[in-house]
Order: C-alpha cells, then sequence, then structure tokens
C-alpha cells in the first residue's frame, strides 16, 4: 500500500524547531486547543505521589467506574485509551475492511481519514463551508450517506477547527441512515467540555451502531499524559477494545484522569475564565481588522489569506498559530486562547506583521 503521508497537527514539533534554530521555551503555543487554567492541582499531587516502578492497571479498572458514574453507564460501556487518537485508530482497525467506503464530515480532524485508508477503506469528504457558517446542508448529507452506504461515518461535534455543534436531531437522522445500512456513526465529542453552554448529543450507548470517543486531554490540559476514551455498547467496545495492546493507558494517565474527575470545581471555575481570554483574544483580532469566526468553542479561525505564511510570521515573533490548510482551509489559522497576559503578547506580535 505504500508509505502514506503522516496527519499534520497543531502543537509544537521540536524537530521543525530545531531545524529552524528556535528554542520551544521561547515560544507561545496558540495551536493547541487546552484549557490554559489546567491541569487541577489535585493531578499534580497524584502525579507527585505516583509510584512508576509497577505495571500500570491493564483494565483501567477505577478510571472505568469514575467515568461510568459520570456518564450513567455500565463500566463495561466505557473503553479508556492511550488519548481519543488511539481510539480512532482502534475502531479504524475494529471496524474497517478493504475496500469499505467511509464518510468524514469537514473541514474536520485528519486522523479520522488517515486512519481509514490505513485499512484500505475508500474516503469520501463531505465539506462544509464559511459562506454556510460551516453547517453541512442536511438533507444533502443525508441523501449522500444513502447513496454511499459508508461502513463508519466520522463527524466532530463540537467541530474541529471549526466549533460547530449540529443539533440532536440531525444526529439522530445520521445514527438511523447508518443503523439502516448497517455502518457506524462515530461521534468525537473530545471538546464538549469547552462549550460555554452544553449542548446534547445522543443517548451514547442507546445504539449498537454509535461510538462516542471523548477526551480529558483538552478540558483539564493533560495532552501530555494522553488520555481519551470511548462510550458504546458493551459488546461495541468490548469489539474495539480486542485490538488495544495491554498497559496501553499508563499508570500516570490512569492517576492524573482519577484525580481530574473527582474534582467537582475545576471545570466550572475554569470555563468563565476561559471564555472571557476568548472573548479578550476575538475582539483584539478584530480590531486588527481580521476576519475572526468563532462558533461554540473558545478557539477562533481567522482569515488571513495565506494560513502558511501567517504561522512564519507569528513564528518567528515567539507565538505560534496553526495552519488550516491541512483541514482545506489555506486561507485560515486557528488559534487557541491562554491567558490574558499571554494572549496581549499574540496580538502585539500580529499587529507588527500588519
Amino acid at each position: 500500500m505504500g508509505t502514506r503521508k503522516r496527519v499534520v497537527h497543531g502543537a509544537l514539533d521540536e524537530h521543525e524547531l530545531a531545524a529552524l534554530g528556535v528554542s520551544p521555551g521561547n515560544l507561545l503555543d496558540f495551536s493547541s486547543n487546552l484549557n490554559p487554567f489546567g491541569p487541577p492541582a489535585g493531578v499534580r499531587a497524584a502525579l507527585a505521589a505516583l509510584d512508576p516502578a509497577p505495571y500500570p492497571d491493564r483494565s483501567c479498572v477505577r478510571l472505568r467506574q469514575a467515568l461510568a458514574e459520570r456518564h450513567a453507564c455500565e463500566p463495561e460501556a466505557i473503553l479508556p485509551g492511550n488519548g481519543a487518537n488511539e481510539l480512532i485508530h482502534l475502531v479504524a482497525r475494529a471496524l474497517l475492511h478493504p475496500g469499505d467506503t467511509v464518510l468524514v464530515i469537514g473541514p474536520t480532524y485528519g486522523e479520522y481519514a488517515y486512519a481509514s485508508e490505513l485499512m484500505g477503506a475508500h474516503v469520501v469528504a463531505f465539506q462544509t463551508q464559511p459562506e454556510r457558517a460551516f453547517q453541512p446542508d442536511g438533507p444533502a448529507l443525508s441523501a449522500l450517506m444513502h447513496t454511499l452506504r459508508p461502513r463508519l461515518t466520522w463527524l466532530c461535534t463540537p467541530n474541529n477547527p471549526t466549533g460547530v455543534v449540529l443539533a440532536s436531531a440531525i444526529l439522530q437522522t445520521l445514527l438511523a441512515i447508518a443503523a439502516g445500512d448497517g455502518g457506524y456513526l462515530i461521534l468525537d465529542r473530545s471538546y464538549s467540555d469547552l462549550q460555554r453552554t452544553a449542548t446534547a448529543a445522543l443517548s451514547e450507548t442507546s445504539s449498537p451502531h454509535l461510538i462516542t470517543l471523548h477526551s480529558l486531554t483538552k478540558s483539564y490540559a493533560l495532552a501530555g499524559l494522553r488520555l481519551g476514551y470511548l462510550l458504546a455498547s458493551p459488546e461495541l467496545s468490548a469489539r474495539v477494545g480486542t485490538f488495544q495492546p495491554t498497559w496501553s493507558v499508563s499508570s500516570a494517565a490512569q492517576a492524573a484522569g482519577l484525580a481530574a474527575l473527582s474534582d467537582p470545581t475545576f471545570l466550572a471555575s475554569t470555563r468563565s475564565p476561559l471564555w472571557a481570554a476568548s472573548e479578550m483574544l476575538s475582539t483584539g483580532l478584530a480590531e486588527l481588522g481580521l476576519p475572526v469566526w468563532r462558533a461554540a468553542l473558545p478557539f477562533v479561525l481567522v482569515r488571513t489569506g495565506d494560513g502558511a505564511a501567517t504561522r512564519a510570521a507569528l513564528l518567528g515573533r515567539g507565538c505560534v498559530v496553526r495552519d488550516c490548510t491541512s483541514f482545506g482551509l489555506p486561507a485560515w489559522v486557528r488559534v487557541a486562547p491562554r491567558r490574558p497576559d499571554e494572549n496581549r503578547r499574540l496580538l502585539a506580535a500580529w499587529k507588527e506583521t500588519r
């Protein structure tokens, strides 16, 4: 099948920085969609107390139980993973065969298509447009699903990079179409905790044709530990889990996840300052004369005309933003808010490029 080009991601790439002669310690990263007010204090305490010598609990029993309580489901419905990214690849391995058709609703995270292509699937993209507020044409999407009969339909809601949320009625329609054709709807809900106001999706274990992905790395700022989980019917969760390597979720990730989940105030107390930082950033960018798009998530899209050039110009001034060319949006960059003083540094650097 040959070597496939890896997916482009945000965050700092030390190989790239070394080639440019740039020290990562001198950069502010606005390309990663993380809660800048995390992680919770209890996470740091749990990691400090961790004995790294024993093997991790390969069944993640305590973590599964805590997540089951959070979602009011049975622990067998939950499969923790080494970040949602690992789970995307496990789903593709468990459910796809060479020649299957896969539908990806974009612009969105590149690993859905990449994981599917690695399994020999034929990937079809349904690309939403900024002129329609990045909202899909519901009848057109439904008609395409009826025509393609995809084995997997990948949908991120709230979406990365657009922040768009699809109404539960639309999701229910897509699930019904997928189930009717023997396929699966994969909902990536990794960013749902960062919404200003929670929105309903679907009952996460209600259908044997639905898989929901979640991440603790964004809302709790645990990206370096890699921790996500999926919810599905117990049978489907077990099917996906057979492809997961033993000890995939480290002791550190499990301890951090348990500490984060046991903190009842962290998300509520940081969501307000996070959105205040987003408001500050959006206003400042608009005052520079830049077209800004923001939906249900605190990060923003900024239309600069040349995302790659904008990223390079800001990188030279100590700030990293996400060039959206790999999303199919070459005129845009994505910017995640940080703390107010750091946002001011970005706005000052951006002003220098004007």
